[in-house]
């Protein structure tokens, strides 16, 4: 059966602007790290695309190394978009990333000209694209100068196989720095993807001001800390999770006493606003406005379903951060 997308599919998402950019993206976007692509079966990826889309979720986010083996998720993409959502491409925001291991030898790594560009290109044929919309240095190199890591995204821009430059994980004086050098070769830096939950703050001390102060926008990954802030690990470790595997993003040893007595504190709090703690933490990112969209990654359509609907409660009270602070805080 043809695809063919919801008509209401931008009647209940809220999009925020990108920094100073003239660019929107979704409060929610749908990141394709795990759970897409090579041994992941085609028909439940494809439906969780397409269902993402069907709720306005126009943002689908990407790296070379993502899917296993590496590479994978930018081919399934690929194939949804081919099949699907090619009379949509202009509706989409589809995002790439290069920096980590993808092929042997000194090129395949890291933040050369060289190894971004080879990899972006690599990308594009994977996904039967000619541009990515968002191409992301994917993490600093302390082995490379900026200047050429940053030359290499402004080449990137003005060649047309990206429309825009991003960068990743980037400390708050890596990104002054970056801001700066784009800024002088006259690209600007649209956006940052850092890793931000209520369990990892680490961008309140300086990253954030340095974003506003720039008019950089900022897009969160692991909202849900690994799927830590779900109902998923209320009672422990459940089989099959993440934690539970050896290979899993999230390792057992982060599932402490301490983790879980939080995580159910913040539970009650969930419960008390009509919020399961997936969409309380999707909600607690976006408050504010200082984030522009939150990466959400899923296995199945229930939970990208689940995450859409914390849009519906954004706001907080005084006295709900308040508890909120108390409980993160809190060390024993």
């Amino acid at each position: 059966m043809v695809y063919t997308a919801s008509e209401d599919r931008y009647e209940s998402m809220k999009y925020n602007r990108v920094g100073r950019s003239g660019l929107n993206l979704p409060a929610i976007s749908l990141g394709l790290w795990h759970n897409f692509g090579g041994v992941d079966k085609f028909e439940n990826g494809r439906e969780m695309i397409r269902r993402a889309f069907d709720l306005g979720i126009t943002h689908f986010d990407l790296a070379n190394n993502y899917g296993l083996p590496p590479g994978s998720a930018e081919e399934l993409f690929g194939q949804v978009l081919k099949k699907d959502l090619a009379p949509y491409r202009d509706e989409l925001v589809i995002s790439s990333k290069a920096g980590y291991y993808m092929w042997p030898g000194p090129y395949g790594e890291w933040g050369s000209r060289k190894y971004l560009i080879s990899s972006l290109d690599q990308s594009l044929k994977r996904m039967g694209l000619d541009y990515v919309d968002i191409f992301y240095s994917h993490r600093f190199d302390p082995d490379t100068p900026l200047e050429e890591t940053m030359m290499a995204l402004d080449h990137i821009v003005r060649s047309g196989k990206a429309l825009y430059a991003g960068i990743s994980s980037y400390s708050a004086e890596q990104t002054a720095e970056a801001v700066a050098i784009l800024k002088e070769l006259g690209t600007p830096l649209l956006i940052h993807q850092p890793n931000y939950s209520m369990l990892d703050r680490w961008i309140e001390n300086g990253l954030q001001d340095v974003l506003e102060e720039n008019g950089v926008g900022s897009i969160a990954f692991c909202p849900l800390a690994q799927g830590m802030l779900t109902s998923k690990y209320l009672n422990g470790i459940p089989e099959n999770s993440r934690a539970a595997s050896p290979t899993g993003a999230l390792q057992e040893n982060q599932i402490t006493p301490e983790a879980l007595r939080k995580i159910r504190a913040l539970n009650q709090i969930a419960a008390s606003r009509g919020q399961s703690l997936a969409q309380f933490a999707l909600a607690w990112v976006l408050r504010g406005g200082r984030v522009t969209s939150a990466l959400i990654g899923a296995s199945r359509v229930s939970q990208i379903e689940e995450n859409v609907a914390a849009l519906s409660n954004l706001d907080f009270s005084e006295e709900e951060l308040s508890r909120i602070e108390t409980i993160l805080k809190t060390d024993s």
